[in-house]
């Protein structure tokens, strides 16, 4: 899986299908990832000694990375990510669409 924390993605399939978001957890072992403002779910949470004040709170819930697709800001537009090794023998992640790597 070549999408990490704090990526832009693109939902691009589903509900939330066009919207774009950045990635705050990434769950590889479900294939899974959280996006920031996307699959939002109701928890209702009782009063503890942690949160003195129960209710109903809103947060997001994970979707799967197969509904994602990064987001290329140089060129507006989704893009796959590549692994490229370069010449000391690092090896980087690049968009595929355009060939720039992504800062890590």
């Amino acid at each position: 899986m070549n999408i990490r924390k704090n990526d832009t993605v693109m939902i691009i399939t589903g509900k939330y299908k066009g919207r774009r978001g950045r990635v705050l957890a990434v769950f590889p072992k479900d294939s899974r990832l959280l996006v920031e403002g996307v699959n939002m779910v109701k928890r209702h949470t009782r009063p503890t000694n942690r949160q003195q004040q129960g209710g109903i709170v809103e947060r997001e819930a994970p979707i799967h990375t197969s509904n994602v697709m990064p987001w290329c800001e140089a060129v507006g537009a989704p893009s796959k990510i590549l692994m490229k090794e370069l010449e000391d023998g690092t090896r980087v992640r690049v968009y595929k669409i355009n060939g720039e790597t992504l800062n890590d």
